[in-house]
């Protein structure tokens, strides 16, 4: 069994007698004391195989100190096991001896802790600002540090609109969202705040619980409606009496039968042609779109080549259209034209 696989129940025995060690959201935590910080990242370097260093850095805890943390990883037979190495300084003696000689890839990260949570490393190679300007004073990650915007200018919450010039004019209550408890039962204003406003219980209505008084309706006003959902509305005239009310006849159809615009089934084969279906009433259109079918498209209709006059028709008395009045016909109907006895001598006579 790998001594790492022993963890964290076995913290004690591996890291001393004051070491916690703890498990959770699949990270192994074990807990040093100050005196036994360099001596524990030693074992999980050699013992545990945690040959990979993966961070450093610190927690401000108010009112406990400065909780320094060690990421290490062993990667042995190709399996991530993670150890997460604390211990705790006090902020008045905020100070830690350097693992730098166990671990050379934590330089720059003991710089960085220094300059934002003021923790010194003892027997740091180079223990110089990393990121901050030179000029820069202050630790930003402390709890304490006080934002140089909130110097400037005061919190646009801490105050009401028209009080910023007056600090003795009486607050409104505010409004607090869910999960926000009251200023005057925690904090540092506790008890001494007015109780809040209780908001005035709602009379019940007419239509409340039994025993309500009813309310006056003001002077003007329409008068409220009495009808129930089944008499309908006000508007309507009621039904006479006596007479039941006269409903729409359900339609009887089945599916086979089709809609009540289509023509019925045919009749027996007698050989006597079907009677023609009868055409829906009127002020009604059919529900089958092929009952009047309609071309989709309008197809173009070709350009008809107009056809001759014919001839005005010949008088019953009277000579043809293109014969002269005077002149005879040629030939009788029915009979062979008749040669012309004038010889032709080629020219005038």
């Amino acid at each position: 069994m790998n001594l790492y696989d022993s963890l964290p129940d076995a913290a004690a025995t591996v890291f001393g007698a004051e070491a916690v060690g703890s498990f959770a959201y699949d990270v192994l935590t074990v807990d040093v004391p100050v005196g036994s910080w360099i001596s524990s990242l030693e074992i999980a370097r050699d013992k545990l195989g945690c040959t990979y260093f993966d961070w450093l850095s610190a927690v401000d805890e108010p009112g406990t100190g400065f909780q320094v943390c060690a990421h290490v990883v062993s990667l042995e037979n190709h399996r991530v096991r993670r150890l997460l190495l604390r211990t705790t300084v006090p902020h008045a003696a905020a100070s830690l001896p350097s693992a730098v000689a166990v671990y050379a890839g934590a330089e720059w990260h003991e710089r960085e802790t220094f300059e934002m949570f003021g923790v010194t490393f003892t027997d740091h190679p180079h223990l110089v600002p990393l990121l901050l300007p030179e000029n820069f004073e202050g630790h930003p990650l402390r709890k304490d540090f006080v934002l140089a915007a909130r110097v400037a200018k005061a919190w646009p919450g801490a105050k009401e609109p028209g009080e910023a010039h007056d600090p003795n004019a009486p607050k409104r209550r505010q409004m607090l969202p869910p999960g926000v408890p009251d200023p005057n039962d925690w904090g540092p204003l506790k008890g001494q705040l007015p109780p809040a406003p209780t908001r005035p219980a709602r009379t019940p209505r007419a239509a409340g619980g039994a025993g309500a008084p009813a309310r006056t309706p003001r002077e003007g006003a329409p008068v409220r409606r009495t009808r129930s959902v089944a008499e309908g509305s006000a508007t309507q005239a009621p039904p006479a009496e006596g007479d039941a009310p006269v409903r729409p006849v359900r339609r009887s159809r089945s599916v086979a039968d089709g809609s009540a615009s289509q023509a019925g089934p045919p009749g027996p084969a007698t050989g006597a042609p079907d009677a023609p279906a009868a055409p829906p009433p009127a002020g009604r259109s059919s529900d089958a779109p092929w009952h009047d079918p309609k071309p989709a498209f309008e197809e173009p209709t070709p350009a008809a080549t107009p056809a001759p006059p014919e001839p005005p028709p010949a008088p019953a008395d009277g000579p043809t259209p293109d014969k002269a009045p005077d002149e005879k016909p040629d030939t009788a109907p029915g009979s062979e034209p008749t040669p012309d006895p004038t010889p032709d001598n080629g020219g005038d006579a």
